[in-house]
């Protein structure tokens, strides 16, 4: 019984995955007015980059790859769409950044909560604080997001999963110019 047991569950999350791939691309295509190429490859976080952003952000990344997808447009510059998972305060969260080019948050999103308490940090009036707001800068965004009541552990790992993120896509922009990306193209 057992065996069945730990079948089923490998068989529901491998489902489970395809659907916040889904989720994720429809929340994408939903950010642009134009008919956009996505490129989709999962991103391995080298070791050193991975360990030195950790120890910044005070949060370590839930796996050692995110999902990436670069978003191609005829006549403009590439987006870069970044989704991870942050802890909550029993479940992870799955969230989502899509960058502009030169590393601005040009979009936040909540792909999937999983907690019955603290939802608040989906809320797009919130979410749109990150708008604008790049490492580069070296600001701690801690101190530029404004909290949410009844949400504070969610809040805080939401922050620190986008600066984690923020601080990354300097290495996932150096891979795709370097031409090392690719993978899945979704039309």
């Amino acid at each position: 019984m057992k065996i069945l047991q730990i079948i089923l569950l490998f068989l529901a999350s491998i489902a489970y995955a395809g659907g916040i791939k889904s989720s994720a691309e429809v929340k994408i295509r939903s950010q642009f007015d134009v008919k956009a190429k996505l490129i989709f490859k999962k991103y391995t976080i080298p070791a050193d980059k991975k360990s030195a952003i950790e120890k910044r952000c005070r949060q370590r990344f839930y796996r050692g790859k995110v999902y990436v997808w670069e978003i191609r447009f005829e006549n403009a510059p590439p987006s870069i769409a970044v989704l991870d998972n942050v802890p909550g305060k029993a479940m992870p969260i799955t969230f989502m950044v899509i960058f502009d080019w030169d590393g601005a948050v040009r979009f936040v999103d909540i792909i999937k909560y999983r907690e019955s308490i603290g939802g608040a940090v989906a809320n797009r009036r919130w979410l749109r604080q990150f708008e604008g707001w790049r490492a580069a800068s070296q600001e701690l965004l801690k101190n530029k997001i404004d909290g949410l009541s009844g949400a504070t552990i969610s809040a805080n790992s939401i922050i620190a999963g986008v600066q984690k993120l923020a601080l990354l896509f300097p290495e996932i922009k150096k891979e795709i110019d370097n031409a090392n990306f690719s993978t899945q193209v979704t039309e």
